[in-house]
């Protein structure tokens, strides 16, 4: 219960940030994914952020709106539309890319490399113990 509350919380104050600086979280996913790679197609960009196709669709049509990225037809193949930032979207990229790292120090604040290693191990350990082939209780 303790990890929930505290991942709800970290999620809670991280949305907070994006938001007061004009962003969310799946637009900082978008962003994020697209300015690793300079052009994506819809379904890269929904595998690299997560996101099921109707749902990212929505997101990309509010970003296109406020101008944060474009999208075109790929001319080799008519049926896929090819994702790119624009100017705009590259300023909020970098704006909200400082709330992030911000909101990173606030998380770290007080803990050393020794303990920050132990947390990312033992997140690690939590996130193979329930994405692993099998759970504890399964001996079928």
């Amino acid at each position: 219960m303790q990890l929930t509350n505290t991942a709800r919380a970290v999620s809670r104050a991280f949305d907070a940030a994006l938001a007061a600086a004009g962003g969310s979280l799946p637009t900082w996913q978008v962003l994020l994914a697209l300015k690793t790679r300079s052009t994506a197609n819809q379904r890269e960009l929904a595998a690299a952020v997560g996101i099921q196709g109707a749902t990212l669709t929505h997101h990309l049509n509010g970003m296109e709106a406020d101008g944060l990225l474009t999208r075109r037809r790929d001319p080799a193949n008519r049926r896929v539309h090819l994702v790119e930032l624009t100017d705009e979207g590259e300023a909020a990229f970098r704006r909200l890319r400082d709330v992030a790292v911000a909101h990173d120090r606030r998380l770290r604040a007080g803990l050393d490399d020794r303990e920050l290693e132990v947390v990312r191990g033992v997140l690690a350990r939590m996130l193979a113990n329930v994405t692993e082939g099998t759970t504890a209780g399964d001996h079928s």
